[in-house]
């Protein structure tokens, strides 16, 4: 893959993607940084529909059922095609930085995927840090994949299995399709769908060199969610919590999504050129200007990005 020096610079910016940033850091400037508060605290105020992200809309389809997992019940988010057949099972994990989110809380960008590609989404309600710290949001993410490989046919309609997520749930998917392999013997996923995700724990130059600027991330930020989520530094260098530095044979295609406006930039671009040089088929998607989570805002960068996942996750149900 050959990178163009044009999409990283200033030049490359769309004006509307130049102003929601703007607008975006504006609101961010108005409440404490993540990293000056209690993980109990963001929870509670996201729960009631404070901050820039505003109100969670839980869509009346969607459902939600508990499996088995080894700390306990493990709730799976189920939201199906309303049209169409059942063309595959799309393992969705979503993102927070192992501290936040939660599987029911992004019901509008998993029906869009359904409605996008004929999957059934299945987002996995993994145990969050600090409560929970490592290897338990891993643990669940693996035991919940490992039952869709088992039930997908009987439950979902399909055998036919991508995997993805955004931030920390693109960490945890490339954990758990690694997982899969080496514990299991299974290489069950047809597409891996890794949106601006963190694959170093230790931190890339682009997470150690942001600094202060609060734009949905900052260095501290990254810290503070580090920290929460596996404590011992010691730990963070091992491939089971930092997939970069893994053996990424016989893994499945996989699309890595990233803005240039994001600490996890060399997050995608190392991962990326890792993942082709084991072996496998990599594609990296660059967007001028994207800050992290710039596809959940209303710009046309935004409706591209969003566009290629669909398609990519779309087009490994063919066949």
């Amino acid at each position: 893959m050959t990178l163009d020096p044009h999409d990283f610079s200033a030049a490359a910016i769309e004006p509307a993607t130049r102003d929601a940033n703007a607008l975006l850091e504006a609101l961010l400037a108005q409440t404490p940084p993540l990293h000056t508060q209690t993980p109990a605290a963001i929870r509670e105020a996201r729960e009631a529909g404070r901050g820039w992200a505003g109100p969670i809309v839980r869509l009346p389809h969607a459902q939600t059922c508990s499996i088995r997992g080894p700390g306990g019940g493990i709730p799976l988010r189920v939201i199906r095609p309303i049209d169409g057949e059942v063309r595959g099972v799309y393992v969705h994990i979503h993102g927070g930085g192992h501290v936040l989110g939660s599987h029911d809380a992004q019901d509008v960008m998993l029906d869009a995927i359904a409605r996008a590609t004929g999957a059934v989404v299945v987002s996995v309600g993994y145990r969050l840090a600090p409560e929970h710290p490592y290897p338990a949001g891993p643990d669940d993410c693996e035991a919940a994949a490992v039952w869709i490989c088992e039930n997908a046919r009987r439950e979902f309609g399909s055998e036919r299995l991508a995997i993805g997520g955004e931030s920390a749930g693109a960490h945890l998917a490339a954990v758990t399709t690694i997982r899969l392999r080496d514990r299991h013997g299974a290489t069950p996923f047809r597409a891996a769908n890794l949106v601006y995700g963190i694959y170093d724990l230790t931190f890339t130059p682009s997470v150690r060199n942001w600094g202060e600027r609060y734009l949905v991330l900052s260095t501290p930020v990254m810290e503070w969610f580090a920290n929460h989520f596996v404590p011992d530094r010691e730990r963070r260098g091992h491939p089971d919590v930092s997939p970069l530095y893994a053996d990424l044979r016989g893994l499945p295609p996989a699309l890595f999504s990233v803005g240039t406006l994001d600490p996890l930039l060399d997050d995608s671009l190392f991962m990326s050129a890792r993942w082709t040089a084991a072996g496998n088929r990599a594609e990296l998607a660059i967007y001028a200007g994207g800050v992290h989570v710039f596809n959940m805002l209303p710009i046309p960068v935004a409706e591209a990005a969003n566009r290629r996942c669909h398609e990519f996750i779309a087009k490994a149900f063919d066949g």
